[in-house]
């Protein structure tokens, strides 16, 4: 019997339940907390002024 097989499947078990484990996990960047804080809060600034300038267009062409 083939036994080569049966570690390639296992393999490919342990691979695809590491990989679900890890899901929706983010990676650990080194960052401290108040570090994130601060990119979390400068990229939501960046988001919101794009909404507001897209609703000040979108305001002037009706």
């Amino acid at each position: 019997m083939a036994r080569g097989n049966q570690r390639e499947l296992a393999r490919q078990k342990n691979m695809k339940k590491a990989q679900e484990q890890n899901k929706g996990k983010r990676k650990e960047d080194t960052l401290s907390a108040s570090q994130r804080k601060q990119r979390d809060s400068e990229i939501m600034q960046q988001k919101q002024k794009a909404a507001d300038e897209k609703k000040s267009v979108q305001g002037a062409t009706k």
